[in-house]
């Protein structure tokens, strides 16, 4: 029974489509054969054709003066021919482009013909046989020969870029303008050129500086700093190295070796160094300063290996001695000639024939005045014992 139920609803709908259908097909007015209608009465048309009952076709795309009688044809009109009806039949007539005294003839295409006089060539015999012509283009590098169409006396070359001369011969040196930099090799080329950079640049100009701290070479924190062709660390506290590998070393006090400096040096322009019998050793205390220390020849003569040799310790002694020689035989000098002085003065004589006698109060003094000035008691005391 459920069966039988929904064959029934099944033949029923059926016969409602049906019926819709057979309506539209009667109310719809298009060629049937070439389109068909849709649900709101509208013809939908056949590729190739068109109009509003799908009963015109379609013409070859391109085609000018024709016609069709089935899609994609076009049948020329009288007086066209060609593929798309568009060159004139009775063009050598209407149009007469051949020039110079040429024949114009049709071909079967639709095309035209010009058969050019002597001196004379070109599609309408336009151009005269003239200099590029009869030298069959001499331009070269492909430049383009100009003659006015054969009608100038002499032929011209119209150069491509990159070329010049009166034959296009000569290529131009494209590097005259010297668009390289820093110090790049310029290579010429055809309308081009190129630039050979040096180590530490790029680009086309050769003006981008390539950075040398991308690979990131300064370690332990180090900061990088480009230059060309080259880097700079500039290391944390205590690193050194050029790329901060490793501790930096700094020589101690004990690690500098003793300067040897001739007692009275006084350094800078001060007065000259003298010899005695100790010298002077420079040397660095904790705080970066330099003090002075005083040793003795026999420091020296212990100390010799570290700071002289004994060449130099032979020639420090041979000095000193002369230095004390001249200075004892200075003295000696001094003390006779102010002995003398006083003497004179005095009027001291020694006889040497008879024994001397014995010494008069001047001559005491005289004496006793003899390392020293007399003071003034005693000049005082010397004049009046001469008045007595």
């Amino acid at each position: 029974m459920p069966h039988r139920l929904t064959l029934g609803l099944l033949v029923w709908s059926c016969g409602l489509l049906v019926q819709n259908c057979t309506g539209q097909e009667e109310e719809c007015q298009c060629n049937l054969s070439h389109g068909r209608c849709d649900e709101s009465g509208v013809c939908r048309c056949d590729p190739g054709w068109e109009g509003p009952q799908c009963e015109d076709c379609v013409r070859m795309p391109g085609c000018v003066h024709g016609s069709c009688h089935q899609p994609w044809q076009c049948t020329c009109e009288s007086g066209w021919a060609g593929r798309f009806c568009d060159k004139d039949v009775f063009v050598c007539t209407n149009e007469q482009p051949c020039q110079n005294g040429a024949t114009c003839f049709i071909n079967d295409s639709g095309d035209y013909t010009c058969f050019c006089p002597e001196g004379f060539h070109g599609k309408n015999c336009e151009m005269k046989t003239g200099p590029c012509q009869r030298t069959r283009s001499p331009c070269k590098n492909g430049g383009l020969c100009e003659d006015s169409n054969g009608f100038a006396p002499e032929l011209s070359c119209r150069c491509l870029a990159g070329f010049v001369g009166p034959r296009c011969e000569v290529d131009v040196d494209d590097c005259l303008m010297r668009p390289c930099a820093n110090g790049a090799t310029c290579v010429d080329g055809v309308n081009r050129f190129s630039c050979s950079c040096p180590a530490g640049f790029s680009g086309r100009f050769c003006t981008v500086n390539d950075d040398d701290c991308a690979s990131q070479p300064c370690l332990n924190g180090g900061r990088c700093l480009d230059r060309v062709n080259a880097f700079q660390c500039l290391c944390p506290p205590g690193l050194g190295g050029k790329t901060c590998e490793g501790p930096l070393w700094r020589p101690g006090p004990e690690t500098r070796p003793p300067i040897w400096v001739p007692h009275g040096w006084t350094g800078g322009g001060g007065g000259g160094a003298t010899l005695g019998n100790t010298s002077q050793r420079v040397t660095s205390d904790g705080g970066g300063g330099e003090r002075l220390l005083k040793i003795s020849v026999k420091e020296v003569v212990t100390q010799r290996g570290a700071g002289l040799t004994e060449e130099q310790l032979i020639i420090l002694l041979v000095l000193g001695g002369m230095t004390l020689a001249v200075v004892g035989l200075t003295a000696a000098l001094v003390l006779r000639g102010h002995w003398q002085e006083r003497c004179g003065h005095c009027h001291c004589s020694i006889p040497r024939a008879r024994p001397a006698p014995a010494p008069t109060p001047a001559q005491q003094e005289c004496k006793i005045s003899f390392l020293h000035e007399p003071s003034p008691k005693l000049e005082k005391k010397r004049l009046n014992s001469q008045l007595i």
